[in-house]
């Protein structure tokens, strides 16, 4: 999807952050998480978002941050030119039909004492979309829609498969008649057969609804045919943000490669990629100074280890964190350097081949 520069976003985030605990108890005192940390982005009308990471990162928080399901520490998220951070709950309680979540433990979502019917008739009643039996005849609309009968309205949640009981989510977000849904790893429990399915649901519903989406997941293959860009986040940062087809093409964080390499080759005795990223990820109570990858990153400099990286705009659309992406593109594939103002998505792909070539011949480390 192309975005004009005259679009206005439907929901962006605003140096947002989010601290957890800290609380001083009569013994002792919590640590405090750092959980996100000064995050700055903006998701357009009819796009599909995707916020990608390891567990722990900070996606779900950020997901939430952005529903203002939980408030801010600092920041502001800013819905169709409102900041919703400040408006009170009444006016933040109408808003919810049009802000809706998918998350991703269905069953648990799903009050297990409640029909599917009376589960998804909720919102409709509570926002006074229809009265009487049009609820009904809307409840079973939505179960055709997301490809289940209408005469399991009358059943409840645990008589369902995962599979099932996800659509019944998907129902259950429809049914306020939303703008934006926000799906938080919304296939990570299902099976990989059943993944494709309601992945393909939700790009369906998509077209259908004229919705805008946002999809947090921590594996990059699951969201790559659905997302038009992708933001990576690592310990609570966002480290690159970038068009989809340029980011899988030519990855400018070592982290996002780290992540790219991480993917599975889907062909038996395939070579195994090299894993970039060195150890574990530190703990989000006491992140490290300067770059919070530097502690993996086998390319870091002492400068990475004390001053902080800014989102870099390096165009295209494309923003990095790195105060070394340049050099480490060089010195990756120095005899084809990226034209990064280039469209031309064929010899990207071309350069991407050729250095994947190159690393695959390459020690495991890095001197």
């Amino acid at each position: 999807m192309s975005n004009s520069a005259e679009q206005t976003p439907i929901i962006e985030g605003r140096n947002l952050v989010k601290r957890f605990g800290g609380k001083k108890g009569l013994f002792q005192s919590a640590p405090t998480v750092h959980a996100v940390n000064n995050v700055s982005l903006s998701v357009m009308p009819g796009e599909t978002f995707a916020i990608v990471g390891e567990s722990g990162c900070g996606k779900s928080t950020l997901a939430r941050l952005l529903l203002r399901l939980i408030e801010p520490t600092e920041g502001s998220v800013i819905y169709q030119g409102r900041d919703i951070t400040k408006l009170p709950a009444a006016e933040m309680r109408a808003l919810r039909r049009e802000m809706q979540i998918i998350f991703q433990d269905p069953f648990a979502s799903l009050n297990p004492r409640m029909t599917i019917g009376s589960i998804i008739a909720e919102p409709i009643r509570l926002h006074g979309l229809a009265k009487g039996k049009d609820v009904d005849k809307r409840v079973a609309e939505l179960l055709q829609v997301v490809g289940l009968r209408p005469e399991y309205a009358s059943r409840y949640p645990h008589e369902f498969s995962g599979g099932q009981r996800q659509r019944i989510g998907v129902a259950r977000a429809l049914a306020g008649e939303p703008k934006l849904i926000i799906g938080d790893e919304p296939v990570s429990a299902l099976d990989v057969s059943i993944q494709a399915q309601v992945i393909n649901l939700l790009e369906d519903l998509k077209e259908q609804f004229g919705l805008t989406l946002i999809i947090v997941a921590h594996d990059l293959a699951v969201i790559r045919h659905m997302s038009d860009r992708v933001a990576v986040m690592y310990l609570g940062e966002v480290v690159e943000l970038a068009p989809v087809d340029p980011l899988y093409e030519t990855p400018l964080h070592p982290y996002t490669q780290t992540l790219l390499d991480a993917i599975p080759v889907p062909v038996p005795g395939g070579k195994e990629k090299r894993a970039l990223a060195r150890g574990d990820i530190p703990s989000p109570t006491n992140p490290p100074p300067g770059c919070r990858f530097h502690t993996r990153c086998p390319f870091a400099v002492q400068k990475c280890r004390e001053v902080h990286p800014e989102l870099e705009d390096v165009g295209g659309g494309r923003h990095v964190a790195c105060h070394l992406w340049r050099e480490i593109q060089e010195r990756e594939h120095p005899t084809a350097p990226v034209d990064r103002s280039s469209e031309n998505l064929t010899q990207r792909l071309e350069i991407y081949r050729a250095y994947q070539a190159k690393r695959d011949k390459s020690p495991a480390t890095v001197e």
